[in-house]
């Protein structure tokens, strides 16, 4: 039985794909510049954090510590634990708050948590403490 006519256009079709896929395969294997030139790849850095396609001098290296290297995040530096305020607002229920004098941030307290009597007004030093509801100080004395 003979081919129909688009059979036969569809196969000629189909080999000149496979002929023009071929020339360009062959046309990037002719052209293909890897691994030719790599010394136009490289860059390097001078004194001044640019790039340059020069490598520097001798005499231009410095030498890097690699412990003063740190990688990650920068370490988390401890506060220090007494800290100091002014009680700013003191209910009759037992607690109130108290204006810390380096970052002006209001903390709050309970009078279960103080150790000297206090009154609005007072200096006091104490503990910052983190709580479900946010800052809470503790161990509240009073300053003389």
């Amino acid at each position: 039985m003979a081919d129909s006519f688009s059979k036969k256009e569809n196969f000629k079709k189909k080999q000149q794909k496979q002929k023009e896929k071929a020339l360009r395969r062959e046309e990037r294997k002719e052209n293909n510049d890897k691994g030719k030139s790599l010394d136009e790849m490289f860059m390097y850095v001078d004194a001044n954090g640019q790039l340059t396609s020069t490598p520097p001098d001798n005499d231009e290296r410095v030498e890097i510590d690699l412990d003063n290297i740190q990688l990650g995040a920068a370490p988390i530096e401890a506060e220090e634990a007494l800290k100091t305020g002014i009680v700013t607002f003191l209910s009759e229920k037992g607690y109130g708050f108290i204006t810390e004098d380096k970052t002006k941030e209001n903390i709050f307290f309970h009078n279960n948590n103080c150790i000297d009597p206090i009154k609005k007004g007072n200096k006091v030093s104490f503990e910052k403490e983190k709580s479900p509801k946010g800052f809470s100080a503790t161990e509240i004395r009073l300053v003389k």
